[in-house]
């Protein structure tokens, strides 16, 4: 039978969302049944003890020890059965297995990166095999980000300059929910991250081409990374101001830094500020503190420099058919081209 979950939790996707369900529904309607006796008695005693004269007078009540012994013994009944019953389930939810498959998750702003054992990398996309405990190694850069998949009922707190761990095995493949829910700063409502659970021959399979995107034209490759890298939680595609710059308007334009020193965005200016952006600070945007992004490949470097040319209308049909005959994984020629960065070259002085 389809497991469509319930008025309050998702459908249970991982082997132990079934312990923390049952604990909170156990909670859930002791608390109603509970609530729904003390109010009905509320009214009911207030009804049959009303005053119906002037004459009438409080009737003398004699202590009852077994009513006041059932109203200790029964609450404290209820928190130890909660609380042996959640210590259980923090156990089994908290210790991983032996054989689990272990990956690294670092949270920063705003994005959430993985790292597998064969030195893989990927942001936003956390691909795991299906029928397979993983356990999620996890630490930040910056600020206390909270990594929860309510799919699988795990929540998990990912701390700077600790490690904290976490783990779940995931039923069936599909695509699940990833959300911060430590607030983090401003685009923190942005940040989000999918797990993706397939069979161990196509995880196996993703291991080896790092999320393939060869046979991509560069301008789809740059599309499909502007949200896989999770550029959008700071770059916006329409000219909106976000905590970055847009990448729409800004192509070929003169970007004036907080140091004095200005530069055109081209795919040189491009390049070093993805994968060095301290280099140098667009005036505004101090306070953003982009990450780098040193593990992209040249060819994925020059799909985003392809694809923020093609959202401003410098990506013309000469540039595809260059693009394609090159190798895909060389720079392309002239305009097209990306230069490896160089976070020490000195920037055009300001007028």
């Amino acid at each position: 039978m389809e497991d469509k979950g319930t008025f309050w939790l998702p459908p249970q996707a991982s082997t132990t969302a079934h312990e923390i369900d049952a604990l909170f529904n156990f909670i859930l309607w002791a608390s109603v049944v509970v609530m729904a006796g003390v109010t009905f008695y509320m009214v009911y005693y207030a009804w049959k003890y009303r005053r119906r004269s002037h004459a009438d007078r409080p009737v003398e009540v004699h202590p009852s020890k077994w009513l006041e012994l059932s109203w200790v013994i029964i609450p404290s009944l209820l928190v130890l059965v909660v609380f042996f019953w959640g210590f259980q389930t923090f156990v089994s939810a908290g210790i991983a297995p032996d054989n689990s498959y272990e990956i690294r998750v670092v949270g920063k702003k705003w994005l959430w990166e993985f790292e597998y054992p064969n030195g893989s990398t990927s942001v936003g996309d956390l691909y795991v095999p299906v029928g397979e405990p993983v356990q999620l190694v996890m630490t930040s850069t910056d600020v206390l980000h909270s990594f929860y998949i309510p799919s699988f009922r795990v929540k998990h707190d990912a701390v700077p300059n600790r490690y904290t761990t976490v783990w779940f095995e995931v039923k069936e493949a599909g695509e699940y929910q990833v959300f911060c829910t430590e607030y983090c700063g401003t685009s923190h409502s942005e940040m989000y991250a999918k797990v993706i659970a397939v069979d161990r021959g196509t995880f196996n399979e993703w291991l080896q081409t790092g999320g393939g995107g060869d046979d991509l034209p560069l301008p789809r490759l740059g599309e499909q990374l502007y949200t896989q890298q999770a550029c959008n939680a700071c770059h916006s595609i329409d000219g909106s101001a976000k905590v970055g710059p847009s990448w729409l308007g800004t192509w070929g334009e003169v970007r004036p830094f907080a140091d004095g020193g200005s530069a055109v965005m081209d795919a040189n200016y491009t390049v070093e500020s993805i994968v060095a952006p301290q280099a140098h600070i667009v005036q505004g945007y101090e306070n953003a503190a982009m990450p780098a992004y040193p593990n992209l490949t040249e060819r994925q470097l020059a799909g985003i420099v392809a694809y923020i040319r093609e959202i401003n209308g410098d990506w013309s049909d000469e540039d595809a058919a260059a693009a394609a005959a090159s190798d895909s994984t060389a720079a392309p020629a002239d305009s097209a081209a990306v230069p490896a960065a160089d976070p020490a070259a000195e920037p055009v002085p300001a007028e």
